[in-house]
Formats: structure tokens, C-alpha cells, sequence
């Protein structure tokens, strides 16, 4: 039998955004579509980090200077893809800030290639205290597992 791997398991509708996208239209983009975050690639579709609803608030609160330790994003930590309600997203379309994703977003990615065992997903998933994780190949996102996808195996199996 043959060993399960990321790739396996993994949902590959990963809705991704552009480093040089104004805040206002990845505000819009996960307004739209009800989300709360996503992976951010360069212009050859690498992966160069994260951007969330928490990433666009705190470049708003504070003028689009941002201080502070950004190499742990809460991204991977909560609910990212729980879907949002409208009214939690309506503030969030900053107009005329000028800011790019890249300027506010977090650097920091937790991922795993697609073709790594479901075994040390989980223990990354354990170790790294997260909920979720990209899978990359490459440098490219081709997907993401949540702890509720690993779950569900345990449910298949028994």
C-alpha cells in the first residue's frame, strides 16, 4: 500500500494575491470571497508570504508603518479559512493608502512540499503548534491542509 502525502490530502482551491496589489484590492479580493487571508506570490508565482484581514488593519491603524516581530503570522495559527461575514470585512477597503501587499505582509510561511508523508505533516502541524499549512511544489503554492483535513482520515480509516 502505498503511503499517503501532502498532496494526497490537500484542497487545491487556494485562492492566492499578488505582492504588488494595492491593500484596497486584496481588501476587496478577500472581502468578495469571504476570507480572511491568503499566500501572497511574487510575479513569478512564488510564494513570498502571507497577507490578512490582521495585516491590513494594523497598516491601517498605524499609517502603513508597520513595527514590530512579523515572522510569526497568526495566519497559520486561526481560523483562516473560516468564512467571514460581510459586515466583519466591510471596513477593511482602505481607499487611497498607495500601500502594496508586499509593504504590509507577513514574510514569514509555514509550508511543506506536496510530496512529504501525511505522518510528518502532522507532526509539523504538532511541533510548530499551527492549523493549517501551504503545500508548495517548487516554490509554488499548489494547495494548503488544515487540521481538519488530517482528521478526516481518521474518520476514512475507521
Amino acid at each position: 500500500m502505498r503511503q499517503l502525502v501532502a498532496r494526497d490530502v490537500m484542497n487545491s482551491e487556494v485562492l492566492t494575491v499578488r505582492d504588488d496589489m494595492s491593500i484596497d484590492e486584496v481588501a476587496a479580493l478577500l472581502a468578495d470571497n469571504e476570507i480572511s487571508g491568503a499566500p501572497v506570490e511574487d510575479r513569478e508565482g512564488r510564494l513570498v508570504g502571507v497577507v490578512s484581514v490582521t495585516d491590513i488593519a494594523l497598516a491601517a491603524a498605524e499609517g502603513g508603518k508597520l513595527a514590530g516581530d512579523r515572522s510569526n503570522p497568526t495566519f497559520f495559527v486561526r481560523g483562516w479559512e473560516d468564512r467571514m461575514e460581510a459586515e466583519e470585512l466591510a471596513g477593511l477597503r482602505i481607499e487611497g493608502e498607495g500601500l502594496l501587499v508586499r509593504e504590509i505582509m507577513t514574510p514569514a510561511v509555514y509550508s511543506v512540499p506536496e510530496d512529504l508523508p501525511v505522518s510528518r505533516v502532522a507532526e509539523t502541524m504538532i511541533d510548530s503548534h499551527i492549523h493549517r499549512l501551504l503545500v508548495t511544489r517548487g516554490n509554488q503554492v499548489v494547495g494548503i491542509i488544515t487540521t481538519s483535513d488530517l482528521l478526516g482520515l481518521l474518520v476514512d480509516a475507521g
